[in-house]
């Protein structure tokens, strides 16, 4: 079930990204600005950065659009690929090789060796947000099985007889206590 929402949660994200572009195309202006605003906290959004959809730029740049779009293919492709009962994660070493082509694809425009290009960035993006997804989803898994076997108490709830009920003292004998 934890997979099941988790994968719905990370596909309405990705196709918030592209739903941005058609929504400012299709004269939804406050929906597009509201959906570029969100995910301007996340990412620079430059322009010459980023693919467009009718004459409007993704809500996020092409790299971004590869990380979103390499988390959530796999995500989707996890339960083939891996047991979703698995906790384990792959060493981390796996996850600096997947990072590796990035970085690489950043620091040659960076350092002005050569410009990179936007296939460039959404491929080491994809890749990276691939690899990701292996080392998040047995986190999750985790604390799936972690809620399934908390034994959750059970709650009885007992009235008291009316006969205690009506011995009990009055707090209307002192004035004083009287709301």
């Amino acid at each position: 079930m934890f997979w099941v929402i988790g994968a719905l949660t990370v596909v309405s994200l990705f196709s918030l990204i592209v739903v941005a572009p058609v929504a400012a195309a299709g004269g939804q202006g406050d929906l597009a600005q509201g959906i570029y605003g969100a995910f301007g906290n996340l990412c620079h959004q430059a322009a010459e950065r980023s693919y467009f959809i009718a004459d409007h730029k993704l809500a996020v740049c092409s790299r971004c659009t590869g990380l979103y779009a390499g988390f959530a293919l796999t995500l989707l492709l996890y339960p083939l690929i891996r047991s979703l009962k698995t906790t384990t994660t792959p060493p981390r070493s796996l996850l600096i090789i997947a990072a590796i082509p990035l970085v690489i694809d950043f620091s040659v425009t960076f350092f002005g060796f050569w410009e990179n290009t936007h296939t460039s960035r959404l491929l080491t993006g994809a890749l990276l947000g691939s690899a990701v997804v292996f080392y998040v989803m047995p986190g999750i898994v985790e604390l799936s099985l972690r809620h399934s076997r908390t034994e959750r108490p059970k709650v009885t709830f007992t009235l008291a007889s009316p006969e205690s009920i009506a011995s009990a003292p009055s707090d209307y004998s002192a004035p004083e206590r009287r709301i």
